[in-house]
């Protein structure tokens, strides 16, 4: 089969590989219809993330066609299209049980550190992702839903992280009835956590970005106040001065790793690697928020020490909210949303790129080239 291969930072090509096969009898082969590159795969793509192994295929979000399955399959057969959450959920362990589906103890010898993901480096376990024409997907019926008949594709690989995680960014938020929501980052995380806060019972939803085109997508996608960090000596004293110098209720932090807006901290996060990532963001949330505010942390940082202002937010009394997106738990409340017309993820997409252009996709996406905001992986397009 063709996939998407990495060969180090910055280097991917597309190559010939075995196609998986079922090594489990709870495991489905699935034919990948649609993928999708996400913003945590740049962190990789550079060589961010630890123990990111050359020849891993990528790619967490994608939806396709089943196969084969495992004599122990009972919820699919061959034939069904599925979408599959980026988790690798056991069901079973003590924490799938509690429903905390993306810290799954089963499925990943570094457990005590993140659950399993797909294509995200042996640090999540070492599985291989869906930017690929073929891929394993374990614990079949755990994870994959058939995608209802209503659904259009684009929506549905939306689902399986993006869209899922951004819902999740505002529900931790607590968001309450008349709440002044910040969101940092308009990528499609902070663009679906903005659209969210508004359904929540925010107040007011006010975007931080720097690049135009993402601000004009979230006024636009989300229906959201922007603010333009560049444009301003210190975008806190700003975010204060327009929230009755109190601060916002609740931020969300959407960037992560590899955030812009100080060059020290970017130099030794995201260039040196001498921390887990830049977390200016995350500053800027603990600066920005009043006392008693609540943070929520979708951005993937790195497992290794940040330079956080953590003194600042015990002293403010904040509540930081953080984890990766049980996904599965998100869609039954999202189907309802995407259905009835409030949210329309597929709206976020700009580029759709065949497999065998995955390099130059990456490139565009990185270098936030061609006003990208979303890029799909179509492994049949040629």
């Amino acid at each position: 089969m063709r996939a998407m291969v990495y060969r180090g930072p910055y280097r991917i090509r597309t190559e010939e590989k075995d196609v998986p096969r079922i090594e489990h009898p709870n495991d489905a082969i699935v034919r990948v219809t649609l993928a999708a590159i996400c913003g945590s795969d740049l962190h990789l793509y550079h060589g961010l993330m630890p123990d990111t192994r050359v020849g891993t295929t990528f790619g967490h979000e994608f939806i396709g066609v089943v196969d084969s399955v495992g004599p122990s399959v009972r919820n699919l057969e061959p034939g069904d299209r599925v979408m599959v959450p980026f988790n690798i959920s056991c069901g079973s362990c003590f924490y799938c049980a509690r429903g905390m589906l993306a810290n799954c103890h089963n499925v990943n010898p570094n457990a005590t550190a993140v659950g399993a993901i797909y294509g995200y480096s042996h640090t999540a376990g070492g599985y291989d992702g869906g930017q690929a024409e073929y891929v394993r997907v374990p614990f079949a019926d755990v994870g994959p839903v058939v995608i209802p008949e209503w659904m259009h594709d684009e929506d549905a690989v939306l689902l399986t992280d993006a869209t899922a995680t951004g819902y999740f960014g505002a529900q931790l938020g607590e968001i309450r009835q008349g709440d002044v929501v910040v969101v940092f980052g308009a990528g499609p995380v902070g663009l679906v956590a903005a659209a969210s806060a508004w359904l929540m019972g925010a107040g007011r939803v006010i975007v931080v970005d720097h690049l135009d085109y993402r601000l004009e997508k979230a006024r636009e996608f989300a229906h959201a106040e922007t603010v333009n960090f560049a444009e301003h000596d210190d975008v806190v004293v700003h975010l204060k001065r327009i929230t009755d110098h109190l601060g916002a209720d609740v931020a969300i932090d959407c960037v992560g790793a590899e955030a812009d807006g100080n060059f020290t901290q970017h130099v030794a996060g995201a260039k040196l690697k001498l921390q887990g990532g830049s977390p200016v963001a995350l500053n800027w949330a603990i600066d920005a928020v009043r006392k008693g505010a609540t943070i929520s942390v979708m951005g993937a940082y790195g497992p290794v020490p940040n330079a956080v202002k953590f003194g600042d937010a015990m002293n403010k009394g904040l509540t930081l909210r953080m984890n990766q997106c049980p996904v599965k738990r998100q869609w039954p409340r999202l189907f309802e949303h995407i259905r009835n017309g409030y949210l329309r993820p597929r709206d976020m997409v700009t580029h759709r790129i065949p497999l065998e252009h995955v390099a130059e996709g990456y490139h565009i996406f990185s270098s936030k080239l061609d006003g990208c905001i979303k890029p799909l992986i179509v492994p049949t397009a040629a």
